[in-house]
C-alpha cells in the first residue's frame, strides 16, 4: 500500500473541531446509542451507561477516531504532496533526509518473490532442531509471563474501585485510551533505547507504513479494553482461543499469504480444543455479567483489528529491519495518535489528576505498561521467527494456561469434556510439528522452483 487507503473512513469526522462536534453528536445519535446494547438480548442498559453519552462505547470510539483523523488527513495529504511532486527527485535542503525516510524509505524489500507471497523468517540455515525448540519455547514463556501478569492487571484496573474506604465507595479509572498510551510510551521508550544503544541493520521501510499496524493495533487494545465493561470473561477468552482461523484469512488478504491445508486442519483443532476447555473448566462462569450486543460488536472489532495487526507486522518484516525496530516504529505513531486524541478531548490532564489521586492506581498502571512493552518485544521476535499464525497459536494457549492454573492452585475440578480439550490441542500441536519438520526435509531434498504439497 501506498497511501494511507484503509483509514479513508475516518475523513468525515474530521471537519469539524473536537469539542464542537460533540453536541451534535448527543442530539443526533441518541437513539441509536440507546438501541444498540439490547437489539441482540432486550435487555436495558445499565444505569451506569445512562448517566452520560459520554460513557457509552459507540461514542467514544467516534471521539477517538475524530482525533486519530485529526493527525490522519494530514499526513495522508502531505505523502500525497511529495508523491506528486516526486520529491524523491527533486528535493533538497535540511529535511530531504526526514521526509525520504518518512515517506519513501531508503531501500526496496530485501527479497522479492514471483508469487507474492511472504519470504522465509530470519532463521539459520543449519538450525538444528533442538535450537528451533528451544527459541519457541522461549518465545511461549516470555509471551506467558508478560501477558499473564498483564491480564491480571488489566482486570483489576478495569472493574475495581481506588480509593475505597468506609465512608467512600470509592471511584473506577474508565479512560481505556489512556491505558493503551502509558502502555506504548513505555514501549517507545524501551525500544528507542535498545536501538540507540545496541547495533541495528540499515532501515529501509517507510515510516509511514508502520502507522497501519500502529492504529489497528491501538483499536485493537481499546476494543479489549472496552469489552470487559460489556460481556463475560468466559465469552472474551472464547473468542480470543478461537481466532487463529481470522489470522490466517487476514494474512492472505494482506500479505497475499498461502497456507499448506493441514495448517488450516490443526489451527481448527487447536481452536476447537481450547474452547472445550474454556467452556467446561471456566472458573465462576455462572456468576459474569451478562454478554450484550455491544461486548459482541466490540469482540469482533478486537478480533478484526488485531488479526490485521499481526498480518501486517508479518509484511514488514520482508524490509530489512529486527523486532525493535518494529517495536519502536509502530509505537512513534501509537504515541503520535493517542496523546493527540487524549489532548484533544481533555482527558490527559484528568487521567493524571487520577494518578495524583491514587498511587495504587499508578503502581498498577506503571506495571502494566512494563508487562506490554516486554511482551511487545517477545511479539515482534515470535512473528519475526516464527510468523502471526504460531503467534496467534501461543496467545491462545495462554488462555487455557491461564485457568488451568486456577484449577491447580485453588482446587478446581478439569472434567472430561475440558480434558479431552487440553488432548486434542496437544494433538494439534503435535501434528503442526511434525508436519512441518516434514516439510523442510521435502524442501531440501527438491531442487529450487519445486513445491512439495498444494498451498491455499
Amino acid at each position: 500500500m501506498d497511501s494511507f487507503g484503509p483509514l479513508g473512513c475516518l475523513l468525515p469526522l474530521c471537519c469539524c473541531p473536537p469539542g464542537s462536534c460533540l453536541p451534535a453528536v448527543r442530539f443526533c445519535l441518541p437513539l441509536v446509542l440507546a438501541s444498540l446494547p439490547t437489539m441482540a438480548t432486550g435487555e436495558e442498559i445499565a444505569p451506569a451507561l445512562q448517566d452520560s453519552w459520554g460513557d457509552f462505547w459507540l461514542f467514544r470510539f467516534f471521539v477517538n477516531a475524530a482525533g486519530y483523523a485529526s493527525i490522519v488527513v494530514p499526513g495522508f495529504l502531505l505523502i500525497q504532496y511529495f508523491k506528486r511532486r516526486n520529491y524523491l527527485e527533486t528535493g533538497r535542503g535540511i529535511c530531504f533526509p526526514v521526509i525520504k525516510s518518512c515517506v519513501f524509505g531508503s531501500e526496496v524489500k530485501s527479497v522479492h518473490q514471483d508469487d507474492g507471497s511472504l519470504p522465509p523468517r530470519a532463521e539459520p540455515t543449519e538450525s538444528s532442531t533442538a535450537r528451533q525448540v528451544f527459541k519457541l519455547l522461549f518465545c511461549a514463556a516470555g509471551l506467558q509471563a508478560s501477558y499473564l501478569t498483564w491480564g491480571v492487571l488489566q482486570e483489576r484496573v478495569m472493574t475495581r474501585t481506588y480509593g475505597a474506604t468506609e465512608t467512600d465507595p470509592g471511584e473506577k479509572f474508565k479512560d481505556s485510551q489512556f491505558l493503551v498510551f502509558m502502555n506504548r510510551i513505555l514501549a517507545f521508550t524501551v525500544a528507542g533505547l535498545y536501538c540507540a544503544l545496541t547495533k541495528q541493520p540499515r532501515h529501509g521501510a517507510p515510516m509511514y507504513k508502520y502507522s497501519f499496524a500502529s492504529l489497528s493495533n491501538i483499536l485493537s487494545s481499546w476494543c479489549q479494553y472496552e469489552a470487559l465493561k460489556y460481556i463475560s470473561f468466559p465469552t472474551q477468552v472464547l473468542a480470543k482461543a478461537s481466532k487463529v482461523i481470522p489470522v490466517m484469512m487476514m494474512g492472505k488478504l494482506v500479505s497475499r499469504k498461502s497456507y499448506e491445508y493441514w495448517e488450516y486442519l490443526t489451527a481448527a483443532l487447536i481452536s476447537v480444543g481450547v474452547s472445550m476447555f474454556l467452556l467446561s473448566s471456566g472458573p465462576n462462569r455462572t456468576v459474569s455479567t451478562v454478554t450484550t450486543f455491544s461486548g459482541i460488536v466490540l469482540l469482533a472489532g478486537y478480533i478484526i483489528f488485531d488479526s490485521f495487526t499481526s498480518n501486517w507486522q508479518d509484511a514488514l518484516f520482508t524490509y530489512k529491519m529486527s523486532p525493535v525496530q518494529m517495536m519502536f516504529g509502530v509505537n512513534v505513531f501509537s504515541c503520535l495518535f493517542t496523546v493527540g486524541s487524549l489532548l484533544e478531548q481533555g482527558a490527559l490532564l484528568e487521567s493524571l489528576r487520577f494518578m495524583a489521586r491514587h498511587s495504587e492506581f499508578t503502581a498498577h498502571a506503571v506495571l502494566l505498561s512494563v508487562c506490554s512493552a516486554c511482551g511487545q518485544l517477545f511479539i515482534f521476535y515470535t512473528i519475526n521467527q516464527f510468523g502471526a499464525a504460531v503467534f496467534t497459536i501461543i496467545m491462545t494457549l495462554r488462555q487455557a494456561f491461564a485457568i488451568l492454573l486456577s484449577c491447580l492452585i485453588y482446587g478446581h475440578t478439569v472434567t472430561v469434556v475440558g480434558g479431552l480439550g487440553v488432548a486434542v490441542v496437544f494433538v494439534a500441536l503435535f501434528l503442526r510439528v511434525y508436519a512441518r519438520s516434514r516439510m523442510k526435509k521435502c524442501s531440501k531434498k527438491l531442487p529450487p522452483g519445486d513445491t512439495p504439497v498444494q498451498k491455499v
